[in-house]
């Protein structure tokens, strides 16, 4: 269905040894695999046609190595805002360990000690929405799972722990745009491999 609004196409990075084994890969910087690139490249199929009139990523390797595999690397801008969720202490470890000695815990309400609090990442990700909304066009963006999961509840202005509602695969494409008119923001497609 097409739409007269802007839309907002979010990617999620490749694969990545970590994101394989299930390890909390915050602000470790790393590589995509051999499977993580090929699905990268194969993001350039998927958007194939469509235009953007601008490209913005994560600064992690694994973000930005996505959208250089995707053919968008010489128009791709990097931004601090769009880093995902500061895990601190739980850096590298899978939510089964840390649920091993906390049980309950959630990323969403709980957040991670030395690290960030959904609130934090909802305050990134309402920076990011008001420079979507100011530039009003179609914008394409590369990051990380949970960062993106926040950036699309606070994108339909539920709270930031509304993320924990979205799950996204490696190299998905998401779009957020609107219905009928800018007041009504949506997600408009979510979670496509």
């Amino acid at each position: 269905m097409s739409n007269a609004f802007p839309q907002i196409h979010l990617v999620r990075h490749g694969e990545t040894a970590w994101s394989l084994s299930g390890q909390h890969t915050g602000r470790t910087d790393m590589p995509l695999t051999s499977a993580g690139e090929a699905a990268a490249r194969g993001v350039a199929d998927r958007l194939k046609g469509l235009s953007f009139s601008a490209v913005w990523s994560s600064p992690s390797q694994r973000a930005y190595s996505t959208s250089v595999l995707a053919g968008f690397g010489e128009r791709s801008v990097r931004m601090v805002d769009l880093q995902e969720w500061d895990y601190g202490a739980y850096e590298g470890r899978t939510t089964k360990e840390i649920l091993a000695e906390r049980p309950g815990w959630n990323v969403f309400r709980d957040g991670c000690p030395q690290g960030e609090m959904a609130a934090d990442v909802g305050a990134r990700a309402d920076r990011i929405i008001d420079r979507l909304r100011k530039a009003n066009a179609d914008i394409l963006i590369f990051s990380s799972a949970h960062f993106l999961r926040v950036l699309a509840a606070r994108w339909l202005g539920l709270p930031p722990e509304g993320g924990a509602l979205f799950v996204l695969d490696t190299a998905s494409i998401s779009v957020l745009g609107y219905e009928h008119d800018p007041g009504e923001p949506v997600v408009r497609k979510w979670n496509l491999r």
